[in-house]
């Protein structure tokens, strides 16, 4: 190597070491940002020469980043802050509803707080994307390679509207010890609600009496109105294994008033009623119990408890957000309901370390990170989201300032052979005089 290559090398050498003073300045100044991966650098022997020639050996300082290191988590006291518990990463947009490939990014700085639309952004401006999920609590099929599904995750001002009630299931105990006397006792009245159509609350009202025949009650339900619309009669089983359960549903009347009706299906327990409450009647089923089960109405010595559940709704409002380990945000409306909104995916990709870095803490795929899939949270390989918590940068400041004092003095050492080839060739310049 000639005193001029030494030069170069030299030069190399410091170029590369402020290179690693740099990357390290960025981690140190990047501390304490979510979820921000530090870089690094590998140090590369480069050359110059072709054919049998020997070329001048420099160093090159190669830019990497640090992706399988986890930081550690931080809770808060936000729903919409999410970390993730292992491998993953959020996908997010540059613009509310994107729809250029281009401009998805993949991030782990998960700080989302709702826009004035109610879009999820995070601090540095990214919006998270997720795939819609219907009533049925589903996505349906989804193609999770591309983007193009995706769309910005919105808890902005979202009401749900009514649902009619289909089903009332009652379960309780009707106290044994009443039937059988030689006078019929004083009328169990209890009552349940419902939804119409529009999502008007209404009751049905169910009286039952304990007859003078051991284990029979006769029950009659009647309307919102008070209006009665039918009676039957029911006898329980009183030995062997089905004791306490439903034995027969007889003498089934209907009162009701067309198109107003009532019906009773033995085999299933099953009262079948229609409501006149709009242009077109409501149906309306209550499950008291088949014969022989114990999942409805049972008669045992006890007192009397009756109970009901039922489905349907009134029309609702947003009032706050819940969001899963598996990455389901759910939305608690002020009617009681609450209803999966959104699937928050995690991307994975082939190659990790061949992401892009971009501003914002965020990366893109390019052509080294193979394959992208968005996988459902907590499944497979990637991790779990994790609500009311952001992830730390993975930033050691002790091995910064250990790196940043090795790259100091591999700086000042390679200033120290500059230094030294100057002086040579000062005493080359002076062997003419």
């Amino acid at each position: 190597m000639s005193i001029s290559s030494a030069l170069q090398t030299g030069v190399s050498g410091l170029r590369a070491n402020s290179i690693v003073v740099g990357s390290i300045s960025e981690n140190i100044a990047n501390a304490n940002t979510v979820g921000y991966r530090r870089g690094f650098n590998h140090m590369v022997t480069t050359t110059a020469s072709g054919g049998n020639a020997e070329g001048v050996l420099s160093v090159a300082a190669m830019d990497e980043i640090d992706i399988s290191t986890a930081g550690g988590l931080i809770s808060t006291n936000s729903a919409t802050d999410l970390a993730i518990g292992g491998n993953g990463f959020f996908v997010v947009s540059v613009n509310p509803n994107e729809t250029v490939a281009t401009n998805f990014f993949l991030t782990r700085a998960g700080s989302f707080l709702p826009d004035q639309n109610g879009n999820l952004k995070n601090a540095a401006g990214y919006y998270l994307a997720g795939y819609s999920m219907g009533a049925d609590g589903t996505t349906g099929p989804v193609d999770r390679s591309p983007f193009d599904q995706m769309e910005t995750v919105n808890t902005g001002n979202l009401t749900i509207s009514a649902g009619i009630s289909t089903l009332v299931t009652a379960s309780g105990n009707l106290p044994s010890h009443d039937t059988g006397l030689a006078v019929a006792g004083v009328p169990f009245v209890t009552s349940s609600e419902y939804f119409t159509a529009l999502g008007a609350s209404e009751r049905l009202s169910f009286s039952w009496t304990p007859t003078t025949t051991s284990n029979v009650w006769d029950l009659e339900i009647s309307d919102q109105s008070g209006g009665p619309m039918g009676t039957v009669s029911v006898e329980f089983n009183d030995s062997g294994p089905q004791a306490g359960s439903p034995l027969t549903y007889s003498g089934a009347t209907s009162v009701a008033v067309a198109p107003a009706a009532f019906a009773v299906d033995a085999a299933t327990g099953i009262v079948t009623l229609t409501l006149d409450n709009g242009v077109t009647p409501q149906t309306l089923d209550v499950n008291l119990g088949a014969p022989g089960s114990f999942k409805g109405i049972t008669q045992f010595a006890g007192d009397f408890s009756l109970s009901f559940e039922r489905d349907g709704s009134n029309p609702g409002e947003l009032v706050r957000s819940e969001i899963s380990e598996d990455g389901v945000l759910f939305g608690v409306f002020d009617n009681g309901m609450r209803r999966a909104l959104y699937e928050i995916p995690l991307g994975v990709v082939d190659n990790p370390n061949g992401l892009m870095r971009v501003k914002g803490n965020a990366y893109a795929l390019t052509g080294e990170t193979g394959s992208f899939t968005a996988l459902v949270a907590n499944s497979s390989t990637v991790g779990s989201v994790i609500s009311g918590a952001l992830e730390a940068a993975n930033v050691d400041i002790a091995q910064e300032m250990t790196d940043l004092i090795k790259a100091q003095r591999a700086f000042t050492t390679n200033a120290k052979v500059i230094t030294t080839v100057d002086e040579l060739l000062d005493e080359t310049a002076r062997l003419k005089r």
